[in-house]
């Protein structure tokens, strides 16, 4: 691929399963609905047991001529050697995978964009993927819930040992832009991976306590509007993102004006018709991200 061929494209990777497809559905069509600028977007779902027949429902959600959709095995993106931290937290290994975005995109990428699949993007996705990243690694948006290492209930707990001031920014790993190159020459993947498993009992969010460790001073702060949580009520955000209850499940119970967004975008998919999505689901959805962990701990297969 020429260099001048990858500035009109905007490489953008997003990890789900077959239980969150439904927001890939959403996602990508609040992108395409919002994208003004003409740039290609290659989209790399790396996908963890995605049925074919959703792989081909979300084809024929969006437009394929602004989409090329390139469907990735999880096994294919971790490398050779490499061991996942197992932690005692019920968020599934996908977690994980954004570390290995060099393996994901194509060698010759400058910059990538990752993107959480529970969220819905409400401005043009290439005034995100523009943003002039200076000297810094990655951006990303400040945790409007914890904000800084020395919050008391899901910061950093040990950041004195680790040597950080306590009002060190914390930022939330659903939304980074990546330059490429500094990331794979800084090896950060395994840096990251290496500080969760020094520190594996402190790690509550395990991903993001790595990434925050580790790229601590080293990322871009973007707008608060490019990762607005659905627990607030901004006016116009650029992104939402639905942490914990999605807007698919019964027991949602942030802004329904955000709730109503993603139905708009999933209205206009394959998965129009979808049925809400009671709390036994949920809960087996958890039980199941908690007995994969438990099976690799026990070399079970």
């Amino acid at each position: 691929m020429s260099t001048s061929h990858t500035l009109n494209i905007i490489p953008l990777v997003i990890v789900t399963d077959e239980h969150y497809v439904i927001h890939l559905a959403a996602l990508l069509k609040s992108i395409e609905l919002n994208h003004k600028t003409g740039e290609h977007i290659a989209v790399y779902v790396i996908a963890d047991g995605v049925k074919a027949k959703s792989q081909k429902k979300i084809q024929a959600s969006v437009d394929a001529a602004m989409f090329s959709i390139n469907w990735v095995k999880m096994e294919d993106t971790i490398p050779a050697g490499v061991t996942l931290p197992l932690d005692r937290t019920s968020y599934p290994v996908t977690i994980y995978l954004r570390l290995f975005i060099a393996n994901i995109v194509p060698k010759n990428t400058k910059k990538a964009l990752f993107l959480d699949v529970d969220m819905i993007v409400l401005e043009d996705i290439s005034k995100l993927y523009n943003h002039d990243l200076g000297d810094n690694v990655i951006a990303a948006v400040q945790d409007p819930r914890l904000l800084t290492f020395d919050n008391d209930w899901g910061g950093i707990f040990n950041y004195k040992e680790l040597g950080f001031e306590a009002k060190t920014k914390y930022f939330n790993t659903g939304l980074i832009i990546f330059d490429m190159e500094k990331w794979a020459a800084g090896n950060y993947a395994q840096k990251i991976i290496d500080g969760i498993n020094d520190n594996i009992k402190f790690a509550n969010y395990p991903d993001q306590y790595g990434f925050n460790i580790i790229m601590a001073n080293k990322w871009l702060e973007l707008d608060a509007k490019w990762n607005y949580f659905a627990s607030g009520d901004e006016e116009k955000p650029y992104l939402v993102h639905f942490i914990s209850r999605k807007p698919f499940y019964t027991s949602y119970a942030y802004n329904p004006k955000y709730k109503e967004l993603f139905y708009k975008y999933l209205k206009l998919t394959e998965w129009r018709n979808a049925r809400p999505i009671g709390e036994f689901d949920r809960y087996i959805k958890k039980l199941k991200n908690i007995w994969v962990k438990v099976k690799k701990k026990v070399g079970l297969h």
